[in-house]
């Protein structure tokens, strides 16, 4: 070869070229955004004017858009209209919610109208949120053995069934063989509780069908993972989803989270700027967002076709952790974010757990990235990064292994084009779910497909070459892509050289940032001649209902009605966020996953009180969380490298101080300072379940961090190394066996200085929190088996409290037997007790069990060691009715073993809460004036009662034996009760004459006297 091509050859293999022309083979990206990006959005016509006002301006900026979404969409475009909010800062105490198609909120300006969200809620401060109330309602299998990867084609079981423009799903399932071919059954230590499940890595994409022809049918988008028949049978869904909506969006302001600015590590605030759900075709374009604790949008898996664009994430202001800081982010599929500029983001842009995709991140820049973009969870697959720089940090499609909760692979059939990152990490799952890096700088790993590392390559973006092929008409404007000169040449001539070099001194680099900010926004922002919102009227919700609730006649009563029904428990660890798992789930108020809301996630607190009323369940018991860190779960007691914490959350009662470092990487606690939204989220409960009957147990400590497993404290907030209070628990921790704990007879010490005063201060701290919550009971704790002097040192706090507040809440007594005795024998503490809590003793049929208060014990080590014969229903009345006898002006409630199966009995011996299921209140109010009579059966001893001469008796046979019971004359309504179903069935009236009623039914009679 002659000397000078091997020279530039030379050159070319080492410095590269200004322009590598390059065609890969690989998934068309271009479906993503509005309207697959094949219409512009929209600029909708303002219909309502919102002026500025100062204080809360939430009900202001709801009337607005809910007047908007009663006004009928236009036929042709769907859109009902704009609400156009003036200049100035707009503070707001609740989110706003988009729930109707065609509704727009737009701002006068970026940097004019600001949306601040106040408050310590950690949702968002907007959602564009429809019902997800999606219905499958038939289902086709795909036959075609293998469909690949980018098809739009494929055959199904059953011609004819699928018509031209309907919507679909098609469903890929996660089988064993599946996942033992991508190596993600087991990630690593011959243990695989962290890999993937079958079921766990489903996937649905959502689909339309554009040409159907006999078992042959199109789809309008391509699929981002092959459909192999070898790997489990793929399915086509058919299904209506009514509540979804579209053509909605935010538009032209900024969103900001007030916080606590002596925190810089605050997290009691909005976390989320904007959140989609159940929404198709929406969009939020020219928006800032400053100091969200989560993401400047988030896009649910229930979301599609959404355009975020020329949209700036400044100042995000939380801990550095797992779930934080993911700043655009979706779940979804076919969401395009286009020119968006992310400052401290962690995640800053990313897809999460089964994102369909495909979703495509276009010309997109950080600045001081504090973790890696792509892929965050498990195989969101079809993802483009096109021109998307990553200052200080990774850019990653990869098999994460068991980070995330067992993430494993985070993507297949994604792309890199042209992005720059301090590493950019590129592997690939499978010959036919392959990841590609084009033209992309930084330090690079893994076994992917490389092309033109270092080097600039045309089409300059991807997205937009594609989508100009797919159209076949210019997209210019549409792209809008940043001017970048790569033309400069490694060996210039002497007139390029000092061109460039005036180029340099007298042209600033033109940064993404500035681009956005210069982006003319085109949609009319003049408020003449519209509606004011001070026109409209005022949404009239329902006016609350007020109980009252108190122990009277020594029964727990709301508005002189026995309180009935079941007890959750709320949950304290374990979970996941896997789709599949969400149904095993148990609702709860203060576990917490960022970004996500509903049921096992994030509970919506009104929908934890609807479940409650369906279930009959009055009461919720709520301790704090075992660990907030899901990888806590592994049960090692090992510091944690970093705060990369993983959800769901079981958040501690106390709050962080943003200072220092925790074993789980995040900042030390302050015991001196409450959890806000902890603490919040149980007032709103309280409030909501007051207007409905409902109680909250508040168990004010959790003793399962200070005994049985050492992984039980090593993350407590208590614990010397993970709070700022010198609370003098010893370090190392002194675990016996090298791995049990025994921390209570230190965490107990009441006679301790520093601990004493941060116990008094946070036992007053709770009883100030729920000051005006008539329906909370104050309980010392769950689990708990504590010493004598303890519970009195929390008796006298009460005590205090009580005495400087004048207050008398509601307050009971769940300890030991031996230790509620001394304490109820105790004439001064004793007037503190409303409840007597059986729950840690009880009577069977070989007699007491009751074990001592105090011994370093926990209630599941007790009874491993018990032999305890058969609780039947004699023995849980005796165990109420010894404590309804001997302290008659207390509620008694039993929570020992054989609730609630043994409700009768309870209610039978005059205790409080039976889980019964009669919901009929004259019973209730009747019963609730009832004592239980002992002995007073003629001829029987498995017959009880309840009487009041005035109101009537109610008779339990516990037999098939005809019972006589003595009853005062007179004339009774009969009505027998379903023990089973609570139904009542009035039998008609007798009249009693010599004192005596005779029954033969085996169950409940209801005797009403009249």
């Amino acid at each position: 070869m002659n000397r000078f091509y091997q020279l530039v050859v030379l050159i070319i293999l080492n410095f590269g070229v200004a322009h590598a022309n390059v065609q890969p083979s690989m998934l068309d990206y271009s479906y993503c955004g509005y309207h697959q990006s094949e219409t512009a959005i929209p600029n909708a016509k303002n219909v309502i004017f919102v002026g500025n006002k100062s204080g809360d301006n939430y009900q202001r900026i709801q009337n607005a858009v809910d007047y908007v979404s009663g006004l009928k969409p236009n036929k042709k475009t769907g859109l009902r209209g704009s609400v156009l909010i003036g200049d100035g800062i707009f503070e707001i105490s609740q989110p706003i919610r988009i729930s109707a198609s065609g509704v727009i909120i737009r701002g006068s300006g970026r940097e004019k109208t600001i949306i601040r969200k106040m408050g310590v809620d950690r949702g968002a401060a907007v959602y564009i949120e429809g019902k997800n109330d999606l219905k499958v309602i038939d289902t086709l299998d795909i036959v075609t053995p293998y469909v690949a990867v980018n098809a739009h084609q494929f055959a199904v079981s059953r011609g004819g069934a699928l018509k031209k423009g309907e919507d679909v799903m098609i469903f890929r399932p996660s089988t064993k063989e599946w996942i033992q071919s991508v190596k993600c059954n087991i990630f690593g230590g011959g243990l695989d509780w962290l890999g993937w499940k079958p079921t766990d890595i489903d996937v649905n994409w959502s689909r339309t069908i554009v040409a159907a022809d006999g078992n042959n049918v199109t789809i309008d988008a391509p699929i981002t993972v092959a459909l192999d028949k070898k790997w489990g049978d793929c399915k086509v869904l058919r299904y209506k989803w009514n509540g979804r909506i579209s053509e909605s969006g935010v538009e032209n302001l900024t969103i900001e989270s007030d916080y606590d600015k002596k925190y810089p590590k605050d997290e009691d605030h909005c976390w989320n700027g904007i959140y989609i759900s159940a929404a198709k075709d929406c969009w939020v374009r020219q928006v800032y967002f400053k100091n969200m604790a989560g993401s400047a949008v988030i896009v649910q898996r229930t979301g599609q076709q959404i355009t975020v664009e020329d949209c700036i994430s400044y100042n995000p202001v939380s801990e550095i952790g797992g779930f934080r800081r993911c700043t655009f982010y979706t779940l979804g599929e076919k969401c395009l974010f286009q020119r968006c500029y992310s400052v401290k983001g962690i995640n800053d842009f990313c897809a999460g757990y089964c994102a369909a995709g495909p979703n495509a991140f276009v010309q997109c820049d950080s600045q001081e990235s504090l973790g890696f973009s792509g892929s965050i969870s498990s195989w969101a697959t079809g993802l483009l990064f096109d021109i998307v720089n990553i200052d200080g940090n990774d850019l990653k499609f990869t098999n994460l292994g068991q980070d995330k909760f067992g993430a494993g692979w985070n993507t297949a059939n994604s792309t890199f084009w042209q992005c720059t990152a301090s590493e950019l990490y590129c592997s690939s799952p499978a010959d036919d779910a392959k990841n590609y890096a084009i033209g992309c700088w930084g330090q690079f790993e893994g076994d992917g497909e490389w092309s033109e590392s270092n080097n600039h390559v045309q089409p300059r973006s991807l997205y937009y070459d594609l989508l100009k092929k797919r159209l076949g008409h210019d997209i210019d404007a549409q792209s809008h892509i940043l001017p970048r000169n790569t033309d400069a040449s490694s060996n210039p001539s002497l007139e390029e050289a000092a061109r460039m070099a005036q180029e340099a001194l007298t042209k600033p680099r033109l940064t993404l940032e500035k681009w956005i900010k210069d982006a003319t926004f085109t949609a009319s922002v003049s408020p003449l001649g519209l509606k004011s919102v001070e026109n409209t009227k005022d949404d009239l919700t329902s006016a609350e209902v007020k109980h009252s609730f108190g122990v009277k006649n020594g029964k727990l009563l709301m508005d002189d009605m026995l309180i009935v029904g079941g007890k959750h428990n709320t949950p304290w660890w374990a979970g996941r966020i896997k789709d599949n798992w969400l149904s095993q789930a148990s609702y709860a108020l203060t576990r917490f996953v960022p970004g996500r809301e509903g049921y096992g996630l994030t509970d919506n607190i009104d929908s934890v009180v609807a479940q409650m009323k369906r279930e009959n369940t009055s009461v919720f018991s709520q301790n704090y969380g075992l660990w907030y860190d899901l990888r806590r779960d592994d049960h090692e007691r090992i510091r944690r490298r970093d705060g990369d914490v993983w959800a769901p959350f079981y958040e501690q009662s106390f709050a962080r101080c943003g200072e220092g470092t925790a074993w789980d990487g995040l900042s030390k606690y302050d015991l001196n300072k409450l959890n806000k939204w902890y603490f919040y989220r149980l007032k709103q409960f309280a409030q909501k379940g007051e207007n409905n009957g409902l109680l909250l147990f508040n168990e004010h400590y959790f003793q399962h961090n200070i005994l049985e497993a050492g992984a039980h404290w090593v993350d407590c907030p208590w614990r010397t190394v993970n709070n700022i209070n010198n609370t003098g628990f010893p370090e190392p921790v002194p675990f016996t066996g090298d791995k049990r704990l025994f921390m209570a007879e230190y965490f107990y010490n009441e006679n301790d200085s520093i601990r004493r005063a941060l116990h008094k201060n946070y036992i007053m701290n709770i009883l100030d929190q729920f000051a005006d919550n008539p329906n909370v009971i104050h309980s010392i704790g769950e689990e708990f088996t504590g010493p004598l002097h303890f519970v009195r040192f929390w008796v006298d706090c009460v005590r205090e409290w009580e005495q400087k507040t004048g207050k008398r809440p509601l307050i009971a007594l769940s300890v030991n037997k031996d230790v509620q005795d001394s304490i109820l024998c105790d004439k001064e503490r004793s007037k503190v007790i409303d409840i007597i809590d059986i729950e840690q003793w009880l009577y069977h049929s070989k007699g007491l069990y009751a074990p001592d208060g105090g011994v370093n014990i926990a209630p599941r080590q007790f009874l491993r060691k018990a032999r305890l014969g058969s609780i039947r229903f004699e023995d849980v009345y005796r165990s109420v009715l010894e404590y309804t006898t001997k302290y008659p002006d207390k509620a008694v409630v039993y929570y020992a073993q054989k609730f609630p199966e043994m409700c009768w009995a309870v209610l039978m011996a005059g205790g409080s809460c039976p889980a019964i299921p009669v919901s009929d209140k004259t019973f209730l109010r009747d019963i609730a004036k009832m004592k239980p009579v002992v002995n007073n059966t003629v001829n029987a001893t498995d017959c009880y009662q309840l009487v009041e001469e005035r109101t009537g008796t109610v008779l339990y046979n516990n037999s098939d034996k005809q019972a006589k019971v003595a009853l005062p004359s007179g004339k009774y309504i009969v009505s027998s009760v379903n023990t089973q179903t609570g139904y009542i069935k009035a039998r008609g009236t007798i009249t009693i004459k010599n004192g005596i009623y005779t029954t033969s039914d085996k169950g409940l009679v209801w005797l009403k006297r009249i």
